[in-house]
């Protein structure tokens, strides 16, 4: 299969499908009205609730739900096939990911910018939203830890995208004084920022930066107490002195890495050498129901309900900016996944080099996916799409060892917005947390962003060694794509009450719920199976409380339809 031609297609599918189903469930489902007044100006603070442009808002929403779901999780994917992997990517970012994402985003715009946990009490009881806030809580721990490690990794494993990373943080605040502040018009000023970006990219690629151990810490260890700390600083700021900007700028990054891939891809046209279809490679767990928990962000993911609902709802200024936001973002993120597909399925055909011998072709994909054990580990799966979309940059004439920085700051660059975006969403569900359960002293902003980001770092260190949040890895992608489920379960509902068609959020709910469970139940067994009672025990918690939260659903969507 020719890549060119499978980029082509499936970017004229999303434009299509956007032209369509998008606006067809904005107009006839969740009936967008630019009349209504949006949180953000109903409750602006300037810090939180800050009304932004279309443009703006879209840049730290796509940002902060892409992080490197859309790549780690096609990046294993791909050694079940490439067709199975499209196949979920394309169905699922249109009819489901996107609908969720979009649902998520317009029922908090009517119900003051809370999130979809909080929104539960009023669309289905008290308990409900208990339940579903805790399970929230225990996600956002899970990402909070593990977007730490994986920037330490990435600053390990690429030390030339230290430098770029850490001056994206002044280029930032200056991009956003001069927006807020002096007035300038965002589109120009963030051309100067971001090409002061790629200046910062050819420093690091020739001075890279390696953490030493201190103390007995390891480097990886070391990088997540210093991201930690900067995600405390990050989430309690003003959104538009530093989120706001900063994932403007990398939204910008966004679209020229994948111009420069998609260049790429036209220049080399590289043949995908994976295997079409891969039912049973070595040592892997079954295709069905795994893949579905596997690619996660690049079709559909809870988390990006909970940033439909945090921070984006908090910031956007017209309803009718959802379909391009909720909608339109999700699509570009299925983009983004079909673009990792063929960096790891044709872009390391084009050579790799593995104990001091290069290899390429259909010999290069084997040496990396020769089985599940080979192409485990987030240093693995960030490696190899990494490597294969390098292969095919530096075809354009841009030397590797620059490549290799874009694509390695890129990577980072994700992740850091990720960070700094779900630290600030735990922060707003200990908040609501606490006023639930009658404790306002921690619904504060800085003794909810401490236990935030406290319960993150005793989460990454219990083990001693920084990187004790990869023992619930195991656990996240069920407990991801189960909260996608819960989320549509109370989108559905919210239309139940509304008296509207059920069907295009029913659908994807009961596919989500059924799969993830059957996948969580494979889990358990695995768990039991080797004695990880710590694994089993969490996993066992999450189960029953989503087959709670499913049965006061049901029983209030039956009352409601008779």
């Amino acid at each position: 299969m020719n890549s060119l031609f499978l980029a082509a297609g499936v970017a004229a599918l999303y434009i299509i499908a956007y032209h369509t189903y998008g606006k067809f469930l904005g107009r006839k489902i969740f009936k967008l009205n630019p009349e209504t007044l949006c949180p953000s100006r109903e409750f602006q603070d300037n810090v939180d609730f800050v009304p932004s442009k279309k443009q703006i808002l879209f840049g730290h929403h796509f940002t902060s739900i892409a992080g490197t779901g859309p790549i780690v999780g096609p990046a294993i994917a791909i050694i079940w096939g490439w067709v199975p992997a499209l196949i979920w990517i394309l169905l699922g970012s249109i009819f489901m990911g996107a609908v969720h994402d979009f649902g998520a985003l317009v029922i908090s715009l009517r119900n003051q910018g809370r999130s979809i946990g909080d929104i539960a009490s009023d669309v289905i009881n008290q308990r409900v939203r208990t339940l579903f806030l805790l399970i929230i809580f225990l996600e956002l721990l899970i990402v909070v830890a593990i977007f730490g490690v994986v920037i330490a990794l990435v600053f390990n494993m690429y030390p030339q995208s230290v430098i770029p990373v850490w001056l994206q943080i002044p280029i930032a605040v200056w991009l956003g004084h001069m927006i807020y502040k002096k007035g300038s018009s965002p589109f120009p000023i963030s051309i100067i920022a971001v090409t002061l970006m790629y200046l910062t990219m050819i420093i690091g690629a020739n001075f890279p930066v390696k953490m030493p151990a201190m103390f007995g810490i390891s480097p990886v260890a070391l990088w997540v107490v210093v991201l930690l700390i900067y995600a405390y600083i990050a989430s309690i700021l003003p959104v538009q002195t530093l989120l706001q900007p900063r994932d403007y700028i990398n939204s910008h990054q966004l679209i020229i890495a994948m111009c420069l891939l998609a260049i790429g891809i036209m220049i080399t046209r590289p043949i995908i050498v994976a295997p079409a279809v891969n039912l049973m490679p070595q040592g892997a767990p079954p295709i069905l129901p795994m893949i579905f928990v596997i690619v996660a962000c690049g079709a559909i993911s809870g988390f990006h309900s909970l940033v439909s609902s945090g921070t984006s709802s908090k910031q956007c200024d017209n309803e009718t900016n959802s379909l391009s936001i909720g909608f339109g973002g999700m699509l570009m993120e299925g983009m983004l996944a079909v673009l990792v597909l063929i960096s790891c399925g044709a872009g390391l055909a084009i050579g790799i080099s593995k104990g001091g011998e290069t290899f390429v072709g259909a010999a290069a994909f084997a040496q990396h996916y020769s089985s599940w054990a080979a192409a485990a580990g987030l240093g693995s799966k960030i490696g190899a799409f990494v490597t294969g979309s390098a292969n095919m940059i530096e075809k354009i004439g841009i030397p590797y060892n620059l490549t290799i920085t874009i694509m390695g700051v890129f990577v980072v660059s994700f992740a850091a917005t990720s960070l700094d975006t779900a630290t600030r969403l735990q922060r707003y569900i200990i908040s609501e947390l606490s006023l639930a359960w009658k404790m306002p002293a921690f619904s504060k902003k800085h003794p909810a962003t401490i236990i935030a980001v406290g319960t993150a770092l005793a989460l990454a260190f219990y083990n001693g060694s920084g990187k004790g949040a990869l023992t619930l890895w195991p656990l996240f992608g069920s407990v991801n794509q189960l909260l996608a489920g819960l989320a549509l379960l109370v989108i559905t509902v919210y239309l139940a009450r509304k008296k509207i068609q059920l069907s295009y959020t029913m659908i994807p709910m009961v596919f989500m719920l059924f799969i993830t469970g059957w996948a969580m139940l494979i889990n358990l067994n695995k768990f039991f199976i080797t004695s990880d009672w710590l694994l089993l025990f969490i996993g066992l918690a999450v189960f029953l409380l989503e087959i709670w939260m499913v049965v006061e659903s049901t029983l209030v969507l039956k009352k409601l339809n008779g």
